[in-house]
């Protein structure tokens, strides 16, 4: 399934917000909180955690990954937790707004 626009940036922050991750483990986590039906490019998740970090949403540290190698582990700012929340109530009032134009019927117009 294909990603709206500007919802990688909301995805990536839910996924942070359950825990610190390194890049491909967000990659992974959305996936699995998806239940496989969204596969995000690592082309477009890299670029998008930059942005996130250089925006003080996320912050970053060096660690050990599972496989001992070393990793770039992200967690959520204050900042972050707070730009999720708002993000995620807008999405929720958006998503809201669209069914109930689809829901229309004829005869309510």
């Amino acid at each position: 399934m294909d990603l709206l626009q500007g919802t990688l940036d909301l995805l990536i922050l839910k996924a942070v917000s359950l825990g610190p991750l390194h890049g491909y483990g967000i990659l992974l986590r959305i996936q699995q909180i998806s239940k496989d039906r969204l596969e995000i490019q690592q082309g477009s998740l890299y670029p998008a955690m930059y942005r996130l970090e250089h925006q003080g949403w996320i912050t970053s540290e060096w660690g050990e990954s599972e496989n001992k190698r070393k990793a770039k582990y992200y967690r959520l700012t204050a900042a972050g937790k707070r730009r999720l929340l708002t993000e995620a109530d807008k999405w929720n009032r958006m998503t809201d707004v669209i069914a109930g134009i689809l829901g229309t019927k004829p005869e309510e117009v």
